[in-house]
């Protein structure tokens, strides 16, 4: 039956304009993603994902898209990705790709007193590109941790205000390096005033809180001793680092960003 129907789609298009981007977006579907240990995790992905359409085609083939993701187990990891895109522009017929997928991603932690453990969930966003046969995988992650206030400490008879930050780092590795997820968090947490946690016992709360204020910490220390970090690793070849304090003292946000391409 389906062979007598009309395919509208495929029909010649007379306006001689190319679209950049056309698809399907903010579809949910499962995922497994293997994490830097090679261990699988469930999440459920928001995926976005286009195709360049030439100037004579009239429309491009949507469902498709989601025929992709149905395929079979939707496993992938950060230094694979590019295989999912690659089967989009070869299923979809196209000259380029892109896919952007977010998803919530989970560490098991141990609080650092107590020994209980948690889920910590932290946003990953995987950005994919191909095109004329080069692929490009970008990751970023937000990092959320404990800031505390240098100023504050050093005029304050009784404490000093912290607030809980958003660091953020967007990267695309080196040709040939693999970079993982957790070494982004990792980072991004060994240079917070403190890292969190999904549970804390009251002995784990006097570790933090005193950790906090032992390594205090402007938002634009944050950003900067994060970047020594990532100008000197070789695996990166651009990043986009940024941190977000959400001030505990003020009805506003202090706000860094750092941005290199050092290829």
């Amino acid at each position: 039956m389906s062979k007598n129907l009309p395919d509208t789609q495929n029909t010649k298009d007379t306006r001689k304009i190319k679209i950049d981007k056309v698809g399907v977006k903010d579809i949910s579907h499962p995922i497994t993603f293997v994490n830097r240990d090679g261990k699988r995790i469930s999440s459920i992905g928001n995926f976005t994902m286009t195709v360049t359409l030439p100037e004579d085609t009239k429309g491009t083939h949507m469902s498709r898209f989601v025929e992709i993701l149905n395929e079979g187990d939707c496993e992938f990891s950060s230094s694979n990705f590019d295989k999912i895109i690659d089967k989009v522009r070869l299923k979809l017929e196209a000259s380029s790709a892109h896919i952007r997928l977010d998803f919530p991603f989970f560490r098991n932690k141990t609080a650092p007193s107590s020994k209980v453990k948690s889920l910590m969930d932290y946003q990953v966003t995987l950005y994919g590109r191909l095109e004329n046969s080069a692929s490009e995988v970008m990751m970023k992650v937000v990092v959320p941790v404990t800031s505390l206030c240098p100023c504050s400490k050093s005029i304050s008879k009784y404490g000093a205000h912290n607030q809980r930050s958003h660091i953020t780092i967007k990267v695309r590795a080196a040709a040939g390096k693999a970079l993982y997820i957790e070494d982004l968090i990792d980072l991004a947490e060994r240079k917070a005033s403190c890292e969190l946690y999904g549970i804390l016992k009251r002995e784990d709360e006097k570790v933090v809180t005193e950790r906090a204020y032992d390594n205090p910490a402007f938002v634009e220390d944050l950003v900067r001793d994060i970047a020594v970090e990532l100008n000197s690793d070789e695996r990166i070849c651009y990043y986009r680092l940024e941190s977000e304090n959400f001030e505990s003292i003020h009805n506003h946000s202090a706000y860094a960003l750092i941005e290199n391409n050092k290829a």
